[in-house]
């Protein structure tokens, strides 16, 4: 008996799967409606109806299996899901539809969630309310605010305290903030650079005694500021009521040891400070330029400059954006990774380069990595970008599949590149007693893409 229930089992998936092959909808409804519990019945090599509706391009039979509850993201033998088939036959409408969830389509296991975290220095804390740059009168209010925050810093470096007792020790650090009345002398000074951070996002109601009152009596939430000064570091260490307060000398170390929270703030500021610091003077006609919108803006002083015809990127916050990819060997088994002169002993980071004017973000991938290591590459793959204030980089994160596997270093670029198997590449992201190489911290976008790629349940 048990036998026969098995054999009339098998049979109705195999009706169920031949039905979604063909693009039948209604045998594929009739027989769900009966037996539920078949929808995510596989058959050969692991195939389920959805993939097999996703591979020959029917939508409506896709559409309706995706209402009904099909496991969108189960794979077959090969480790494709119905996504990664769909995509690969070139059914773009089916694969946008398999993408269309709250969370975005995800193609990597359960405990990888690139895809849902955000990365370091990305997270927005503050509402930057840019309409409010051009409102001097609201701002003005705002600097006297007593619930306002400012943000201190000094040659790009921002005062921070520490829990720690060393400073060399390893621990989170923390922004000092200011209230108006402790810093206006400074903020009064011709060489100090201010500008307007946003104001922060609300989760709750605040209490008026942190948030400012509007004439309507609705309260506003603190506006915050950061500006750079001039002053002696030491004498400027003195306004400082926390313990352990400095200003962090090495920025590619000490800018990762804030919070999430806090390293979004540090990166909009420093980015646009250390704009300012390069551009005193018009890149156009050489004369001097006045700030403007909350800091976000630079005019010339010279009324005849060409630079105040239009618009021209002159006047605003610049930001380079660089590619740095993960190069996977046509196996799939193996990564590209390189290393510098300037890289601790050890460490081998994916290789990174500056977009060209004119170029794509394909092609500058394709170029750089060929210049570096000599490897050429073909299909390219966004995975996350990453805001990086030193001094003001956006690196664009992307996966890449090599389509040749010699390595010939540019050693004016490079010291050394090397194909890395999965599993040793696994060991050094555990950090196991004695990995082969060091990958670099979990705050930058490299690690990211390293951990993603290992998490991967397909290849491109």
């Amino acid at each position: 008996m048990t036998s026969l229930q098995l054999s009339a089992k098998e049979e109705m998936v195999e009706k169920l799967l031949d039905a979604a092959a063909r693009g039948d909808l209604t045998q594929v409804s009739s027989l769900l409606s009966h037996v539920p519990s078949l929808i995510n019945q596989t058959g050969y090599s692991g195939w389920t109806a959805l993939m097999l509706a996703a591979r020959n391009g029917h939508y409506h039979v896709v559409e309706a299996l995706l209402s009904l509850g099909c496991d969108k993201f189960s794979v077959n033998s090969s480790s494709q899901t119905a996504y990664d088939i769909a995509k690969f036959w070139g059914h773009r409408h089916i694969s946008d539809l398999l993408c269309r969830t709250d969370d975005v389509c995800q193609r990597v296991l359960p405990d990888s969630d690139l895809d849902r975290q955000e990365n370091y220095f990305s997270r927005e804390t503050l509402d930057r309310l840019s309409g409010k740059r051009t409102d001097q009168v609201w701002l003005e209010a705002k600097h006297k605010d007593p619930s306002t925050v400012y943000l201190l810093f000094s040659s790009l470096s921002p005062m921070v305290s520490s829990s720690q007792e060393d400073d060399k020790a390893e621990g989170e650090i923390k922004l000092c903030r200011f209230r108006y009345e402790t810093v206006k002398d400074l903020l009064q000074k011709p060489a100090t650079m201010l500008i307007f951070l946003g104001v922060e996002k609300r989760t709750k109601p605040s209490s008026s005694s942190s948030s400012s009152q509007t004439e309507g009596g609705a309260s506003e939430p603190p506006a915050w500021f950061a500006f750079s000064t001039d002053e002696d570091a030491a004498e400027l260490l003195k306004r400082c009521r926390e313990k352990n307060c400095s200003f962090p000398k090495s920025a590619n170390r000490d800018l990762l040891k804030f919070s999430e929270e806090e390293a979004g703030v540090v990166a909009q500021a420093r980015s646009v400070l250390a704009w300012h610091s390069r551009y005193s003077f018009c890149p156009t006609c050489g004369s001097g330029t006045k700030l403007e919108e909350g800091g976000y803006k630079r005019s010339c002083l010279n009324s005849d400059c060409r630079s105040l015809q239009g618009v021209h990127n002159t006047c605003y916050p610049r930001v380079d954006p660089v590619v740095i990819m993960l190069v996977i060997h046509p196996d799939g088994n193996q990564c590209l990774l390189g290393r510098k002169k300037i890289f601790p002993a050890g460490l081998f980071s994916c290789l990174a380069g500056f977009i060209e004017p004119g170029e794509s973000l394909e092609d500058a991938v394709r170029r750089e990595v060929e210049e570096e290591s000599g490897v050429k590459v073909g299909p390219v793959q966004y995975v996350s970008c990453q805001p990086w204030p030193m001094p003001s980089n956006l690196m664009i994160g992307c996966l890449a599949v090599a389509i040749s596997t010699d390595i010939k270093v540019d050693e004016n670029e490079i010291e050394e590149a090397r194909w890395f198997p999965r599993q040793q590449v696994i060991e050094s992201l555990l950090r196991g007693a004695r990995p082969a190489f060091t990958v670099p911290p979990r705050q930058t976008v490299a690690h990211q893409l390293i951990k993603h790629w290992i998490s991967m349940k397909s290849n491109l």
